[in-house]
């Protein structure tokens, strides 16, 4: 464009609005799609990482100034399998380049199959059943999975001493995946585990909680779960208040947004997060970005923001990358994306032939005065674990 611009002065006015108008061209605008439950059960945690694709595109265009810009079509779920299809097959019909978001290995699955029908890559952090990576997708893309989660709790439990344990867990996929990986794991370390499902249509846990406290008597329950489910068994729990030392749960549990909504359930609960609340940041692209979220929405960032900032500016990245080439419009996406090999705010990413992450780990953050604190691992953290401890 410089170049253009010092030739016109020799040129006249005419050649002038062509130049301009050939310059313009250069630019490129790329619409990404993002489909996520912002309402229904899953809405805090669909709403958390929206902030966090939101996050990714503003960013993307102030570094790509002037040569790219990019913008976000989202369509709310409403946390619904169905509705998610049809919200892919839309963002398809509007021509967008590949969609980012999903949350729910249940709602992930049948939305990203739509996604490879049309030939479009979808990538996301909300969906870790292992079934997701096993359907040779070549246009599936994650950024976590179960094991950097189950590894996670387990390695917690073994640093308290669990000697008996709980696990309380949704019976859909992701959930049960996770709940039986725990559960191997700790029997085969010696620990005594007794397992107890629950369906979604669950709102009483007194019966089941009544059931851990009075026949398993464990000194950890482990719930695994989403975010209406943890409330409930917290709440049965801080009724019948079962004889334990700690109450571990996984995803959509250490956010900023449960410590403010319900601070009396969550004080001491322990659950996975890549980020203390409130944040603390070092590292320049992290910093720019903990700024830009509070730019954007006035409030600090929590993990669910981080995972959909990562995912998306790989995404963007890799966009740029295949038009570069000359590929994005022949279906090169996939495979500019399996080039990927970057430093992130989650540590290394790369992508396998299934598309998963296998360098993913997880974090423990424990909920204390209205703050999550890392606790494990132990080169991770930024404050000490407060055990035993319940909300009770």
């Amino acid at each position: 464009m410089k170049r253009t611009l010092a030739h016109l002065v020799t040129v006249s006015a005419l050649a002038l609005s062509v130049a301009l108008g050939a310059g313009a061209a250069q630019a490129k605008e790329f619409l990404l799609g993002s489909e996520l439950p912002l309402t229904g059960s899953l809405a805090r945690v669909g709403q958390g990482m929206h902030e966090g694709i939101s996050v990714a595109v503003e960013m993307a265009n102030k570094s790509y100034a002037g040569k790219h810009s990019f913008k976000v079509q989202t369509i709310d779920d409403e946390t619904s399998p169905a509705k998610a299809v049809a919200a892919v097959e839309k963002l398809v019909g509007d021509g967008v380049v590949a969609i980012t978001g999903g949350y729910g290995s249940n709602i992930i699955g049948p939305a990203s199959e739509a996604a490879q029908k049309a030939g479009l890559v979808y990538i996301t952090s909300g969906g870790v059943s292992p079934e997701l990576t096993q359907r040779g997708y070549p246009t599936f893309f994650r950024i976590n999975n179960t094991d950097g989660y189950a590894l996670a709790m387990i390695g917690l439990l073994q640093d308290m001493g669990a000697k008996k344990v709980s696990i309380v867990y949704l019976n859909k996929d992701a959930t049960s995946s996770l709940a039986k990986q725990v559960n191997t794991a700790l029997t085969a370390k010696g620990v005594t585990v007794g397992m107890h499902e629950f369906d979604a249509s669950t709102s009483d846990f007194k019966p089941l909680m009544n059931k851990v406290k009075l026949q398993d008597r464990p000194d950890t329950i482990a719930m695994v779960g989403y975010e209406n489910d943890y409330v409930g068994i917290l709440r049965a729990s801080k009724v019948l208040k079962p004889q334990v030392k700690a109450v571990v749960g996984v995803w959509s549990l250490a956010t900023a947004q449960m410590a403010k909504e319900f601070p009396d359930l969550m004080e001491n609960v322990y659950g996975t997060s890549m980020l203390p609340y409130p944040v603390e940041f070092t590292q320049p692209e992290a910093v720019e970005f903990a700024a830009t979220y509070k730019k954007l929405f006035n409030k600090d960032p929590d993990y669910l923001g981080q995972f959909g900032y990562v995912q998306t500016r790989l995404l963007i990245d890799a966009v740029v990358r295949a038009d570069e080439a000359g590929t994005l419009g022949k279906g090169g996406l996939p495979d500019e994306l399996r080039k990927t090999d970057a430093n992130t705010l989650i540590g290394r990413v790369t992508f396998d032939k299934n598309g998963d992450n296998l360098n993913f780990t997880h974090r423990m953050g424990q909920h204390q005065g209205g703050k999550v604190v890392l606790v494990w691992p132990q080169d991770a953290a930024n404050g000490k674990m407060n055990f035993p401890a319940v909300p009770w």
